[in-house]
């Protein structure tokens, strides 16, 4: 039979106690009880101290890392913005300010993700759906019910917890080494002429220029003032491709609202799609053969003069083998820009940093839009004029709805389906019974005052407007040069005539 395994534990306890304790002392279990209690307590007391201990050291730590991360994250915009404010040509600096403008959103999306992480919970009150949404994220089940899939992004531009002590030690490392790195391109900073504009606050430019696309434009507009020889009548092609309202042609036209632009071209000529049909050059929706191209090249080619130049903008990747010039890729933001983006139109000139709470539930409002320039805008000026928590709450559920039951419709994000020129189902905050749906979200070149809708999007979503019918609305008035004005479509109607439809629609796709 097997023997029993000896008290060791026990024994030597007794050792311990009968080396140190007078003979007589431990007669009755009372007294031993009172002993094992007095020792219980010593060693709890004595772990919860020392958990204590480490726990404020953590947090002593973690809050010198944070001011260091800020100390460096100033350093790093007070860079950026002196670059922006100069006319920067060479391709390696370019490059190189794309670096730090990445690394700088990084820094700020980490910083405010411990910022207002205390604050989250209160956000929502739904712990759990912040931790479905980090699942949803590395679940590879779900690649094709989330939208965080979309833009061919990678996950890691996603991060709504990454609050962990391992982030910020990589965002500080990274951005220190990103630091030490930058003083040969502060010192060639200083040969490169300044742009001449007003002083202004980040609001107010943001409005004004196009958000993240320095590198870009300066890449058009190198391809457009070069003077290359003219070779048999050639003319210079710039093919940009990218996904739908991603900015491709508000980008080419922004570029040619530039004075070096209109000094360097006597005309400047913009087609749309429909005139591609009439046989002009055209911006280009879908693929085009190489034989139409060779048509309207050859066209273009006999009636402008030697150094003309042509851009073509699609979101076909095959317009890339028509260009005389490397084709220029324009992808959506990462999720650290955007939110950069979206936190200075939704907080206007207010400081953000004074609302922790809304900040929290701003960061989780701008996941659920898609990255979409257009819904950023529509949003953070709905929010921009109710600087409450509730209310944002309350935005927060509808555009949580809004994604949740698209994507259980159709598998996808409604900002998807716009792209695809689909009707989407519009979220509003008004009670009612009616169904609003989304038909179509299209821009106008500067329309005339008389020829706008008195009617926004923001008060369809605000729920001051319910009645049934068809409508315009105004989405959105871009400052930014060409100035478009987004329109919106929408239909009101007591019955969900699109409900059919769409779960038609989606059990087709799978199929």
């Amino acid at each position: 039979m097997p023997q029993p395994e000896p008290q060791v534990g026990l024994s030597l306890f007794s050792s311990l106690v009968d080396s140190s304790i007078p003979p007589g002392i431990l007669q009755g279990p009372s007294k031993m009880e009172t002993l094992l209690s007095a020792i219980v307590g010593d060693l709890v007391s004595r772990a919860l101290s020392m958990v204590t201990q480490r726990y404020l050291q953590s947090q002593g730590a973690e809050e010198e890392k944070l001011q260091r991360l800020r100390a460096v994250l100033l350093r790093i915009h007070a860079t950026v913005e002196e670059a922006e404010g100069r006319h920067i040509t060479n391709q390696a600096m370019l490059q190189q300010l794309q670096m730090l403008r990445r690394g700088m959103y990084r820094g700020y999306y980490t910083l405010d993700t411990f910022r207002y992480r205390a604050h989250r919970d209160e956000a929502d009150g739904e712990a759990s759906t912040r931790r479905s949404l980090a699942l949803s994220r590395f679940s590879p089940s779900s690649s094709r019910r989330t939208f965080f899939s979309v833009c061919d992004a990678p996950s890691t531009d996603l991060v709504l917890d990454d609050g962990s002590s391992n982030n910020l030690d990589k965002m500080l490392s990274s951005l220190e080494r990103m630091i030490g790195d930058m003083q040969e391109f502060v010192m060639f900073l200083a040969s490169y002429p300044r742009i001449s504009r007003q002083p202004y606050s980040a609001y107010l430019f943001h409005d004004q220029v196009m958000f993240g696309r320095q590198m870009e434009k300066e890449t058009i507009l190198s391809f457009l003032l070069c003077r290359e020889a003219a070779r048999n009548g050639s003319l210079g092609v710039l093919p940009i491709i990218g996904p739908a309202r991603v900015g491709k042609s508000t980008l080419v036209e922004h570029v040619c609202h530039d004075e070096r632009v209109h000094r360097r071209f006597s005309l400047i000529v913009f087609f749309s799609g429909n005139d591609l049909n009439g046989g002009n050059l055209a911006t280009l929706k879908g693929d085009m053969d190489e034989e139409t191209w060779r048509g309207l090249y050859t066209s273009a080619a006999s009636h402008l003069t030697p150094g003309s130049k042509i851009i073509l903008t699609s979101r076909s990747e095959k317009i890339a083998s028509l260009g005389t010039a490397e084709s220029l890729m324009l992808k959506f933001l990462s999720q650290e820009a955007y939110w950069y983006f979206f936190k200075t139109v939704a907080f206007g000139s207010t400081n953000p940093g004074e609302h922790p709470n809304l900040a929290a539930i701003g960061m989780e409002i701008a996941v659920h839009m898609n990255r979409s320039f257009v819904a950023a805008n529509i949003v953070a000026s709905l929010l921009r004029t109710n600087l409450d928590t509730r209310f944002w709450r309350r935005v927060l559920r509808c555009l949580r709805d809004f994604a949740s039951k698209h994507l259980s419709m159709f598998g996808e994000h409604p900002t998807n389906l716009l792209e695809k020129d689909q009707p989407v189902y519009m979220w509003t905050m008004a009670k009612t019974t009616n169904v609003f749906v989304m038909r179509d979200i299209y821009d106008e070149p500067s329309p005339k005052i008389s020829e706008v809708p008195r009617i926004t999007a923001q008060d369809v979503l605000s729920g001051r407007v319910t009645s049934e019918g068809t409508f315009q609305a105004v989405a959105w008035r871009s400052r930014i040069p060409p100035c478009y004005t987004y329109l919106v479509s929408f239909v009101v109607s007591r019955t969900d005539e699109h409900a059919v439809l769409g779960k038609k629609r989606s059990r087709q796709e799978r199929i």
